[in-house]
């Protein structure tokens, strides 16, 4: 119970002292006495004395009464009982003088609050808070419903009065604490389910001539990354936002949505490509401008992020051109949220993990080693998590540093890598051909510890095929821990984990695991993760960006997904690598062709990046098209179909195209075995170009497909090896060197025979020579070595000479990119 005087600040009167004013002999301050303590401190400030009365645990309802004698002290202008509720009796209450009661919550005071007499006595200064808070706001009140949550009493009929006295209208709820969790329960499980889509589309206006990407791209503003974000159905806290236009969106999504039937799954592959490309990734954002914005169905594009050695070197961005494009189509080719990056520093700090390792073995004595790789800190010496696996790893069952013996301390500190095994390179992101091959260690502080590597394009990282396969964070970790960077000059496979770096690495990769969500020019979502090569990885977007896709597309939605190059490279192992991985399965395959490739297949002169194309590409040959259509693109559709899969073929019109030509290629694609083939007109119309592409996607997908994989993983290496050769490339048979002989015969012996293959090979022909157009047979496949990403999951043969690090040409496309200092704007980007 508080005793307050009330008088101006400049006279202070204070309360005359009574018996129950002797706080030694007090019960303690409970909760609420501290709490009214604190809220009272302010008082002197502005003129308010105040005298704090406790009262026994133990008090009845007449101790109660006996202190309210206080409404008899004329120095006593005000009585706050702080009291529990059911203290707080009738009796109580109407023994304190109305005028005394500075709560208002006495019969007398509350009647007149009720009747409208605020003349006399207080009004419960709580109530009064509420209604200056909702005064506050700029709206005026008068005609607003409130709903008044709670049970009922005073302060609710006080809150009331004051509030319908205002103009607003009061609605009141009944609630105890099981109706409110039950409502807050259903609140959130609502909160967790499916959302429909309420996509916006944004609206294109095509101009002719087709300007270039760049300028087509700052044309439209693209859409808030988080309203986009709510309109296919994300939550809030499901999105971490990188800028006004990108956004990382959070795995926990397949959880919430795990009950939710997958939409349709639709891979974008294509016949076998010119050196400048033939199209695929604007095929793909075409058909998801056509589906999403004109066919008014879910769709969702997953693209892999694009290497900046591309971009600056010949190709130039993948964001897809002209009315087809990813948008903003600078942060698209450029870094994006940081993925590469994160890839780049993970590899380097295995290399440098692995050359630091050596130097320190050779270097130091086993104890030393012991020492310092196991240190007492503080007096107490404990292994690291990472370093009882490796103990488990090595058959010893012992946690106390202390107990290993001498010979179990030196396999536990000697990883005793053979510098001529090591097969772990550094990577940077640039196309760079005079790292091909490098000499570190030469410092004289390294101690002689010289030897011959090399630099790798970042992309080529086994890291980054980690990041595409991986279906978890649990599980990309677990990837990067069996990576083998190396083999023991006891000929043991040596690990990231071994190193004990794995867990440094799934630090350094944990947000770069989150797709990045952007947007097409027409306003439809598009994920972009990883981004793998094709010819020297699996060259695929990532599992999860398909997943969370999948999810949010609902059941007659549409995931459209890209495999890199030909469909012989890229198409086949998104089936036998990722779908194995990610245990998904497409519904219709959509083979792109252009008719500059197909004239290519069909006898037509070479194609070079960089210069002017031959005339029989810009005038009409239909003796060229029928060709190369009989050969590449009649083997590409039986490739598809040996999975299982419907082909719609995509013909990616181009200017120089004639309608004969577009015709003659639609009428040998459906009499190859394709579901139906249409020309497309995307780059020039936006989606609206693809709409008879999206029609006959809809109609393919919504027919039963057979699936299957194309050879059984326990089969043995050189037969999994053989069976793609045969039956995709259409080789006669393969030839080992004996490396590769040797190499496969030590895959077995370590366990790793069961994971499925990743040719490396050129991605221009069929065949292992890069010459050999159209659907070249009676050749032998060449296999030069066979590696392995253990980590990644799967092995890779070599089929020739194949570069994992990319050269500059003598006109690279860096020359026409530039920056308008006082704008910030870019130019040259493709």
């Amino acid at each position: 119970m508080l005793e307050i005087n009330k008088k101006m600040a400049v006279k202070v009167i204070h309360a005359t002292a009574s018996p129950f004013s002797d706080f030694s002999s007090a019960w303690p301050f409970c909760s609420f006495v501290m709490s009214t303590k604190y809220l009272l401190s302010p008082c002197p400030q502005i003129g308010l004395n105040i005298t704090q009365i406790c009262l026994a645990k133990e008090c009845n309802e007449d101790d109660v009464k006996e202190l309210l004698k206080l409404n008899d002290d004329p120095k006593v202008h005000g009585i706050y009982l702080h009291l529990p509720r059911g203290s707080i009796t009738s009796r109580v209450l109407n023994t304190l003088k109305p005028e005394k009661d500075i709560e208002g919550i006495s019969d007398l005071n509350m009647g007149r609050l009720i009747r409208g007499d605020l003349s006399k006595g207080f009004v419960p200064p709580l109530a009064s808070a509420v209604l200056d808070l909702l005064e506050n706001h700029d709206a005026p009140l008068e005609g607003k419903t409130v709903l008044l949550v709670g049970g009922e009493g005073p302060l609710q009929l006080a809150v009331q009065c004051l509030i319908e006295r205002s103009g607003m209208v009061t609605l009141k709820s009944h609630w105890s604490s099981k109706t409110l969790q039950a409502q807050v329960c259903s609140r959130w499980l609502k909160g967790q389910e499916y959302r429909p889509w309420h996509l916006r589309s944004l609206k294109l206006q095509p101009l002719t001539p087709v300007p270039s990407d760049l300028e087509i791209s700052r044309a439209q503003i693209p859409k808030p990354v988080d309203q986009l974000a709510e309109e296919i159905g994300l939550l809030p806290e499901e999105l971490e936002a990188y800028g006004r236009s990108k956004a990382k969106v959070r795995l926990s999504v397949l959880e919430r949505l795990q009950s939710q039937p997958n939409g349709k799954y639709i891979l974008v592959a294509g016949i076998t490509p010119t050196p400048l490309g033939e199209g695929k990734s604007t095929v793909t954002v075409g058909l998801v401008q056509a589906l999403s914005a004109h066919l008014k169905l879910n769709s969702f594009a997953c693209l892999r992020q694009p290497s900046q050695g591309p971009t600056f070197g010949v190709k130039g961005g993948a964001a897809g051109g002209g009315y087809a494009q990813v948008i903003p189509m600078e942060e698209f080719n450029l870094h994006l949220t940081g993925d590469i990056h994160a890839i780049t520093a993970a590899n380097n700090l295995v290399a440098a993990a692995i050359d630091a390792r050596m130097l320190h073995e050779a270097t130091q004595s086993d104890k030393a080693l012991f020492n310092r790789l196991v240190p007492s800190v503080n007096g107490v010496r404990k292994f690291s998590p990472i370093q009882i696996s490796r103990l488990q790893r090595l058959g010893i069952r012992k946690t106390d540093p202390a107990s290993l013996t001498p010979e179990e301390i030196n396999a536990f500190v000697r990883l005793d890598l053979d510098p001529s095994k090591i097969t772990w390179q550094r990577v940077v992101d640039t196309n760079d051909r005079f790292l091909r091959k490098i000499t570190v260690g030469q410092a004289s502080s390294e101690k002689g510890q010289i030897r011959e590597t090399g630099f790798d394009i970042a992309v080529a990282s086994e890291i980054m095929a980690i990041l595409a396969l991986a279906d978890s964070l649990e599980d990309m970790k677990n990837r990067l821990a069996r990576m083998v960077v190396g083999t023991s000059c006891s000929g043991q496979p040596i690990t990231a984990e071994d190193l004990g770096v794995s867990g440094a690495l799934a630090v350094l990769m944990k947000d770069a695991i989150k797709p990045t969500l952007m947007q097409t020019l027409e306003g439809t979502p598009v994920f972009v993760h990883a981004g793998p090569f094709a010819n020297i990885a699996h060259g695929n977007s990532s599992v999860l960006a398909d997943k969370l896709a999948l999810k949010l597309v609902g059941q007659d939605g549409f995931v459209v997904t890209e495999a890199g190059f030909g469909a012989d490279i890229g198409m086949e192992k998104f089936f036998n690598i990722k779908c194995r991985a990610s245990g998904l399965r497409p519904s219709v395959v959509v083979l792109v062709a252009t008719v500059r490739a197909l004239k290519m297949h069909g006898g037509g002169p070479n194609v070079s990046a960089g210069a002017p194309l031959p005339r029989e590409y810009t005038d009409e040959n239909l003796s060229l098209v029928a060709g190369g259509c009989c050969s590449n693109l009649k083997k590409q559709i039986q490739i598809a179909h040996l999975f299982g899969v419907p082909v719609v073929v995509a013909v990616n019109v181009f200017k120089t195209d004639t309608q004969a030509e577009i015709d003659l290629v639609c009428q040998i694609a459906k009499d190859c075995g394709a579901s139906d083939a249409l020309p497309c007109n995307h780059w020039a119309q936006g989606g609206r170009g693809s709409s008879e592409l999206a029609q006959a996607v809809k109609e393919a997908a919504s027919k039963p497909s057979d699936f299957q994989f194309l050879y059984n993983t326990e089969m043995p290496i050189v037969e999994k090896i053989r069976t793609i050769a045969q039956r995709v490339y259409g080789a006669d048979d393969i030839e080992l060197s004996p490396e590769a002989k040797s190499k496969t015969d030590y895959y077995h012996q370590q366990g790793y025979g069961s994971l499925p293959i990743c040719m490396a090979k050129t991605h221009l022909s069929l065949s292992h020579m890069p010459d050999k157009k159209g659907a070249p047979t009676g050749f032998v496949l060449p296999i030069r070595d066979v590696r392995a990403s253990i980590g990644a999951g799967f092995i890779y043969p070599l089929v020739g000479t194949m570069s994992t690090m990319p050269g500059l040409p003598t006109r690279p496309c860096f020359y026409d990119i530039d920056l308008d200092p006082v704008t910030e704007e870019i130019t040259g980007l493709f």
